[in-house]
């Protein structure tokens, strides 16, 4: 960890706890600053608070209190999940504080190397693939980010020759100063977190951001499948590294003759490459740029790509019963995740979906489910997915109370040589507080067959 002086004496905001938050405010106290820390949830039932409040730092909690910003503080670390519409931020940008995230803490401490990955879909796959692909050539590496460990916390640990590989939110690339990883990634682009970014413009920008500062001795590997991205990217100053796959890329990564190719060097077959689907090519591509790039050898890339079954809850295999396969992509919250889901299977197919009711429609799945032979579904949705069912012309369409029965309703009809699929479509609120803990009962149902 760099031993930075630079917040020594400063005031400082923190809004917003949870991991993040708790760890930005221990390291900016570590670091010398004069830290309040502000959360919406009351003291008496905020432990992360309290904890913070033992620690010797200011705590302010039960809202968001604008009157805040007149105590003087030079800068606000907002949690990434806070909007810029909230009063308190909206006030310090008004009267011109900056206002970060804690992966640009992160950056400015740590003594490793970064490589971060962005992205809407496929982020943390790739993450958990360079990972698993530096870990096999010896190297010391660390995972951070949007995957759940807190890259400031991790960035005190990560010495000069480790690595760090970071999954980056739209939501955290937007609270970037100075942030720069030497490789960086950037699966795709589609229309989401609308809710969040006042428009499209402002998503694309927060994810281009993660070049923003980067210098010719960088590689930025993107989506050359998507002429948008392209030129979305075309200022920056990184070297570029290409990936198709559909079609050969000069200089770059592509799928060609069922294998995969680096700068026209096979790598490695496709048949040869357990994790499934069609979609999950990008990641892998991704993935074996900057393995490449990092020095991993040809070896430790296909020791991981044999036995890769994929990130939990992400098109996970759980296992094989009586001829069945069951995978659990119950990360599966949106229409777009679902259709690759399903894209990546040619055998019949039983699909588990439903869920929280979001007001909209499924009209766009139905020409991604002509190899579904039978459909389970379940939640506030489950009227409206065997509607969408009917209309496919599915013939078995049966609706259950739960996963857990959608389980045994699968397991009971399924004949050997079927896929069984959890790919819900929609988010899991109505009936589980996260998509985990809704992937954790599917895969207890199929381990209890």
């Amino acid at each position: 960890m760099k031993k930075i002086t630079s917040y020594q004496n400063k005031k400082i905001l923190v809004v917003g706890l949870a991991k993040s938050g708790v760890a930005a405010s221990l390291l900016l106290h570590r670091l010398g600053a004069f830290v309040t820390v502000n959360d919406w949830k009351p003291l008496s039932e905020n432990k992360e608070a309290q904890s913070l409040l033992d620690a010797g730092i200011k705590v302010v909690c039960g809202s968001h209190p604008v009157e805040l910003l007149d105590e003087g503080f030079e800068l606000i670390v907002k949690n990434p999940g806070i909007p810029y519409t909230n009063d308190l931020i909206k006030g310090a940008i008004e009267k011109g504080l900056p206002v970060i995230t804690e992966v640009e803490l992160a950056y400015q401490i740590s003594d490793a190397q970064m490589i971060g990955i962005t992205g809407t879909n496929g982020k943390t796959t790739t993450t958990t693939l360079v990972h698993h692909m530096l870990e096999a050539e010896k190297k010391n590496v660390f995972m951070a980010g949007n995957i759940g460990t807190v890259a400031c916390e991790v960035a005190q640990e990560a010495e000069e020759n480790d690595t760090m590989v970071v999954e980056l939110s739209s939501f955290q690339l937007m609270g970037i100063t100075t942030f720069k990883p030497s490789i960086a990634i950037i699966t795709n682009l589609y229309e989401a977190h609308l809710d969040y970014h006042s428009s499209v413009h402002e998503y694309a920008q927060a994810k281009a951001a993660i070049t923003r500062n980067q210098t010719a001795d960088d590689y930025l590997i993107v989506n050359a499948d998507q002429p948008e991205l392209m030129d979305l990217i075309r200022t920056s100053k990184a070297q570029l590294l290409p990936f198709s796959t559909k079609n050969k890329v000069s200089g770059g990564l592509y799928v060609m003759d069922n294998g995969i190719y680096f700068k026209d060097e096979f790598i490695i077959s496709l048949s040869d490459i357990v994790l499934p689907g069609a979609h999950n090519l990008e990641n892998i591509l991704c993935a074996i740029g900057a393995a490449k790039l990092s020095g991993v050898s040809h070896q430790a890339i296909e020791q991981v790509l044999s036995t890769f079954t994929g990130v939990r809850h992400r098109t996970q295999f759980v296992r094989e019963w009586n001829g069945v396969k069951f995978y659990n992509d119950s990360k599966a919250t949106n229409s777009l995740a679902t259709k690759s889901a399903l894209n990546a299977f040619a055998h019949p197919t039983i699909l588990l979906c439903g869920g929280l009711d979001r007001g909209n429609d499924f009209d766009d799945l139905l020409p991604f489910l002509t190899n579904v032979k039978a459909m389970v579904a379940f939640g506030q949705t489950g009227e409206k997915m065997l509607e969408l069912g009917k209309r496919a012309g599915i013939k078995e369409l049966w609706s259950v109370s739960g996963v857990e029965d959608s389980v045994v309703k699968a397991a009971e009809i399924a004949v050997p040589g079927d896929i069984v699929l959890l790919s819900p479509a929609c988010a899991s609120w109505d009936q589980h507080a996260t998509f985990e803990v809704r992937g954790d009962i599917f895969i207890d149902g199929v381990n209890k067959l």
